[in-house]
């Protein structure tokens, strides 16, 4: 098809083709970079907040530990049969960035067809403009509500989510909070997980829908360097070391209100860091994106200049012809 297209065009159709494929290039690298930059910063922003909720993780083990066997009055804890499920879906708000929005409203409608399935009924937290558009334009999902947090997630955007989500299960509007989102693996590499927001256990622990617990693992940090002349991507991987709670440590008050006040805390900060996750997760997909739309377009060049020195050729060689026809006829 491509060859056939080649062989119908003139060389001003040629010529202004390798002239748009060459701009086309300039954009995708540019925006390359951008998004590349971008991605730097949202893993800082990731490995920043790993001390706070390390530390908060244990003092809330540690507290936990010194209730025994008291228990926990605090509305974030309390564990009721599941019959209405709040999905939580983040997606991004720009496209240009492959399947990222496709892959996550999949993987949000391969779990709602899972709970409806079971006889549950599920209602929907959007985040991010591709999903909302996506949900609000087919009338069998209910939206409960739908946010915007940018291209920099802030503590008080996730306030603003934790807070929809906190009426919604204290006021027993549902029984359970499960959040999808896109957890950070590598810049070639991101996983969605469906990961059980509410409610949470004493320790501050949250799990997905294995029972796995979601925890801060190693983090790999990613930088751009140039090696020969060629702009490269090394990865280094990085640890956050916390101290543990002193035993000695005395409350001056009831354990029990230290850990319903902490609770909420816990709960933004998990919030906050799966939204800087998902983040890094849709830069990374969008520099890939563009990086294949720049290899592309190289390739797409390099064939139409061939095409066209071909065709130039082809072109001198006929007037050389008849030059010599008619020098010859003389």
């Amino acid at each position: 098809m491509f060859r056939s297209q080649v062989r119908a065009a003139g060389m001003k159709e040629l010529r202004d083709r390798i002239g748009s494929v060459k701009n086309t290039q300039k954009i995708t690298e540019a925006m390359k970079l951008v998004a590349a930059a971008k991605v730097r910063r949202a893993q800082e922003a990731v490995v920043n907040g790993r001390p706070f909720a390390e530390n908060l993780v244990k003092v809330l083990y540690g507290v936990n530990q010194r209730l025994q066997v008291e228990d926990v009055d605090s509305p974030l804890v309390k564990i009721r049969p599941v019959k209405k499920v709040l999905l939580v879906c983040v997606t991004g708000d720009r496209g240009l960035c492959g399947g990222y929005n496709a892959q996550m409203i999949k993987k949000t409608e391969q779990r709602y067809n899972e709970l409806t399935g079971m006889g549950i009924a599920v209602s929907l937290v959007c985040i991010g403009k591709k999903g909302a558009v996506y949900f609000k334009r087919r009338p069998q999902y209910e939206i409960a509500a739908t946010f915007e947090v940018g291209q920099s997630p802030t503590i008080k955007e996730a306030q603003a989510v934790a807070d929809e989500i906190f009426a919604d299960f204290v006021s027993e509007k549902v029984d359970k909070v499960e959040l999808v989102y896109t957890k950070f693996v590598s810049l070639i590499s991101s996983s969605p997980v469906v990961q059980t927001m509410l409610p949470l256990s004493a320790e501050g622990t949250v799990c997905d829908i294995d029972g796995n617990c979601v925890d801060a693992a190693e983090d790999e940090i990613f930088k751009l360097t140039t090696r020969q002349g060629k702009l490269v991507v090394e990865s280094e991987t990085t640890t956050t070391e916390t101290g543990g709670l002193d035993e000695s440590l005395i409350f001056e008050q009831d354990p029990v209100q230290i850990v319903d006040a902490l609770l909420p805390l816990y709960l933004n900060a998990t919030l906050l860091r799966s939204l800087q996750e998902a983040l890094a997760s849709e830069l990374a997909a969008r520099m890939n994106a563009m990086s294949n739309a720049s290899d592309n377009a190289a390739d797409l060049k390099k064939k139409l200049n061939l095409s066209y020195n071909r065709k130039r050729q082809a072109k001198i060689t006929t007037e050389l012809s008849e030059i010599c026809a008619g020098a010859g006829s003389v």
